[in-house]
């Protein structure tokens, strides 16, 4: 079903979104500075081809470790981003959703828009996994959590 839907994902927009994150990803590349960006546009486009069967979640939630991007620098880094590119690529995801919400059949790609333009306001710190691993992240962290509670009462 995952594939199904991904090849009517590239036709119903999910392609120029795609090309739109890679583009952004260039143009951060070009500017040396910009490489973590870069490369979070790259992950988060190659996530805009191909979003059904995968997930985006937080590197923290999946490995229970703080590293650069989901540190005090992930968050300096996510405003400039939202400042130079974030902004117009979530507006694309929603002139997309807007679009697809219009036609019926294009509720889910609709749906799928609006979760791509809320990871393209702030992608630094989150990564893409498929669903199967994120539920598995999920289900330990919330593991974790009651045998902590249990064990400070």
């Amino acid at each position: 079903m995952a594939l199904l839907g991904n090849i009517l994902w590239l036709i119903f927009g999910g392609f120029i979104m795609g090309l739109g994150w890679w583009l952004a990803g260039l143009i951060a590349f070009i500017s040396i500075i910009g490489i973590p960006w870069g490369k979070a546009c790259f992950v988060m486009g190659r996530f805009a081809f191909l979003p059904f069967g995968y997930e985006a979640m937080s590197r923290r939630e999946l490995t229970q470790k703080a590293d650069i991007g989901t540190s005090i620098f992930g968050s300096i880094g996510n405003i400039l981003w939202l400042i130079f590119f974030g902004w117009w690529l979530a507006l694309g995801h929603l002139v997309a959703a807007l679009g697809m919400f219009i036609i019926i059949i294009g509720i889910p790609f609709g749906i799928q828009h609006l979760k791509l333009a809320m990871i393209a306001l702030l992608p630094i710190g989150q990564t893409i996994v498929p669903k199967e691993v994120a539920k598995a992240a999920r289900q330990k962290n919330a593991e974790s959590y009651v045998n902590k509670v249990r064990n400070e009462k």
